[in-house]
């Protein structure tokens, strides 16, 4: 008997979902409307992968995208404290009309990467933007210990902050950004003793913080592309106890979970496999039971769910199940520069 048909890559079903995503999202997303800029990256970012970009007005897109960046009014205003990078949306951009809003004008670190990565997949030069305000005032944005806060008003510092300031500083070419070193060593505080990383020192491995920690210290240059080179050098993280927590996260079912004692969970295909691809150990964990697990997570409606049996997709498990896919070579999908999270032809 052949495969069943569940286990198919439904393309165009993907594209048609991803399709109406990038056009108007569902209600049900309302709450995350400080997020718009991010949700805009997962629509743009899997139709890219699914070479389907012409579907949308890439100069339109542009136009939105650079609507949101943070200007200050007179250039001695670099040194006020404030945050020049993207706002997630409108209602961080603009003042309420009833309240003093000290969200006003707020731009944040996550926003800002997903702004530039999306400028770059629609191939727009990013050496347009102000990159001067966004880097001089990110930098303040990093704390004595290395990590970073998301934006000017304070909030947590964790490793998806400095990642974001290394991916930032990676698209536009420019470290003046940040303090490389004391971002590193931010990371190597944050290594588990199981070999993991924890979104902040000492707390438990997570799939996410190990992907921001091993992503960040790629991109700085501070991990090798071949296993061998980075079994060899040293790396100051521990790449054997690394391998371990990450090769012992594939389940039974073939997909990857987030944490110990959790489910498979689609997106975690992408946040652990990328780690394993990006230190040159993608080849130790079972590619056939993986795409097995990924098909079995679509749905019929399009997209892609969190879980084996869920009944609707979302558009965050949707592009990173696209992205879990890429690196294991799918047809019919564009190759991922997995450290940066855009097509590695966007480079």
């Amino acid at each position: 008997m052949g495969e069943p048909e569940r286990l198919e890559f439904a393309r165009e079903r993907h594209v048609l979902f991803l399709e109406a995503m990038a056009s108007e999202l569902p209600g049900n997303y309302a709450p995350q409307e400080v997020n718009h800029l991010t949700l805009a990256y997962f629509a743009v970012a899997g139709l890219s992968l699914l070479r389907e970009l012409d579907r949308v007005n890439k100069d339109q897109i542009a136009k939105w995208i650079l609507s949101f960046q943070v200007h200050p009014e007179m250039d001695n205003e670099f040194d006020n404290g404030h945050f020049y990078g993207f706002c997630g949306s409108r209602t961080t951009q603009f003042p309420s009309t009833s309240v003093k809003d000290p969200c006003y004008s707020v731009s944040h670190l996550a926003s800002t990467y997903s702004a530039l990565a999306i400028l770059k997949i629609i191939g727009y030069d990013v050496a347009n933007i102000d990159s001067k305000a966004l880097l001089s005032s990110m930098k303040k944005l990093q704390q004595p210990d290395g990590s970073f806060m998301p934006t000017h008003i304070g909030a947590e510092t964790d490793l998806r902050f400095v990642y974001c300031a290394a991916a930032i500083c990676s698209m536009l070419k420019d470290w003046t950004g940040m303090d490389k070193e004391k971002a590193k060593q931010y990371i190597l505080n944050c290594q588990s003793y199981d070999g993991g990383f924890g979104l902040v020192p000492g707390s438990e491995s997570h799939g996410g913080g190990t992907f921001c920690a091993v992503a960040a210290l790629c991109l700085m240059g501070f991990i090798q592309v071949d296993l061998a080179s980075n079994l060899q050098e040293s790396t100051s993280i521990d790449i054997c106890l690394l391998l371990e927590w990450c090769v012992q996260r594939q389940e039974e079912d073939g997909g990857f979970q987030g944490r110990r004692n959790k489910l498979s969970d689609t997106c975690y295909a992408f946040w652990i496999g990328g780690v394993l691809k990006i230190i040159g150990a993608y080849h130790f964990i079972d590619h056939g039971a993986l795409r097995g697990f990924l098909l079995s997570c679509q749905s019929p409606y399009g997209g892609f769910t969190k879980l084996l049996y869920d009944q609707y997709p979302d558009i965050y498990h949707s592009y990173y199940g696209l992205a879990a896919l890429s690196l294991l070579e799918e047809d019919g999908l564009e190759p991922l520069c997995v450290e940066l999270g855009i097509l590695s032809a966007a480079l």
